[in-house]
């Protein structure tokens, strides 16, 4: 029974942290694109052009520059698999945008924001 328990005990102790990290990587949130206005124009945060025709490019608050990001959008279920280049945004409310391109992608280019999950990849 003791040796029973302990296994039980180890196995806990190894699976709840994967859980827990991985509820951690993951939000719903409202997402939101940019576009034109600054395509070419402006500096993301890592130091290179913002171009809006480029899906992977998403600026977010929070994760690490560099870190890849699936956002699904949660009205139609489609996905793409990004990276986190800039920061923002900026409005009160959401959590990420994308470009233009990823918000097409996403089927969110005419309403101009989608609830959305955005998930850490890497």
């Amino acid at each position: 029974m003791f040796i029973r328990s302990l296994l039980v005990t180890a196995v806990v102790s190894i699976i709840l942290p994967v859980a827990t990290a991985n509820a951690a990587n993951t939000e719903t949130c409202k997402a939101s694109w940019y576009g034109k206005a600054f395509h070419m124009k402006n500096l993301m945060a890592n130091g290179k052009l913002f171009n809006m025709y480029d899906p992977t490019m998403v600026a977010h608050k929070k994760l690490p520059l560099g870190t890849e990001i699936r956002i699904t959008n949660l009205a139609n279920g489609r996905s793409i698999i990004a990276t986190v280049t800039d920061r923002g945004p900026f409005i009160p409310g959401r959590c990420v945008d994308v470009s233009m391109a990823g918000a097409k992608v996403l089927g969110f280019i005419k309403a101009g924001t989608a609830r959305v999950k955005v998930d850490v990849v890497s």
